[in-house]
């Protein structure tokens, strides 16, 4: 899910990318939509991806069983585990490997040791429980406050994976969508007023995902408004506009369309 504010020329810009998922259950999903905006994004910027994995046996799985590229692995000391990729890695990445960098880290001290301006970060992180961690979601956490000052002022976007809390919306002739209970409300909100603040630029908006009864969770700066409040059906017009440009230019294999147009939620 891109900022709504990314046109053609700005995609040129993007440079940093985050993807944050701290443990097991998350990695799974997150590692392919990790490689998947790797190789999309790189095609028009040559993006750089920093993944964050608190587990080492997932790491080690990843790497020796799941075909993600051992090259991307990072020593303590920040330099990668292996000097040089082998040459089947050269052959099948295509040069994604040089851009990906996995850290052995928790998500929480990664983003207050880091140094770096990112323009979008993912976050999908479930502990054994499948609970989305309370410090990833608490509006004084350290992980917030640091995050708020590692998003570029201009344009810097998170993308939350969330399961949904409430019911499901199962409207004749369209597919179900879940409805917004309090956790979710809760998380949104966190994120909202600590990422992108009270003021007139930005937004936070959720959007369900098909038959998984997942949502997900954009918050992005430089949403500018002419007055004090939001316009719904302007955001989603908005956001549907720009997300045809992306389609466009960096030639989709599915549209955006239909995630967008489902359970589309402004909020607060």
């Amino acid at each position: 899910m891109l900022c709504p504010t990314l046109l053609r020329s700005e995609l040129s810009e993007i440079r940093k990318l985050i993807i944050v998922y701290a443990f097991i259950f998350a990695y799974l999903e997150a590692s392919a939509a990790c490689l998947f905006l790797t190789h999309n994004l790189m095609l028009l910027s040559g993006a750089v991806v920093h993944i964050v994995e608190i587990d080492p046996l997932v790491i080690s799985a990843s790497t020796q069983a799941m075909g993600f590229p051992h090259f991307s692995v990072m020593s303590p000391s920040g330099e990668r585990v292996l000097s040089e990729p082998d040459p089947i890695s050269e052959v099948f990445w295509k040069g994604v490997h040089e851009r990906l960098f996995l850290f052995e880290s928790d998500a929480e001290e990664f983003i207050q040791n880091a140094n770096k301006i990112y323009d979008m970060v993912f976050v999908d992180a479930y502990d054994g429980d499948d609970i989305f961690p309370y410090k990833l979601r608490d509006p004084n956490s350290p992980f917030l406050k640091a995050l708020k000052n590692r998003l570029n002022t201009e344009h810097g976007t998170v993308v939350v994976n969330l399961h949904s809390d409430s019911d499901i919306l199962d409207n004749v002739g369209s597919i179900p969508s879940p409805t917004m209970g309090r956790y979710v409300s809760g998380v949104c909100r966190a994120y909202k007023d600590v990422v992108a603040g009270n003021g007139r630029c930005g937004l936070g908006f959720t959007v369900s995902a098909p038959w998984v009864c997942n949502t997900s969770l954009a918050v992005c700066r430089g949403f500018r408004t002419d007055g004090g409040s939001l316009d719904r059906d302007k955001v989603l017009n908005t956001l549907i506009s720009k997300s045809l440009e992306v389609e466009n230019v960096m030639d989709l294999p599915f549209s955006c369309l239909q995630y967008i147009k489902r359970g589309f939620i402004l909020a607060d």
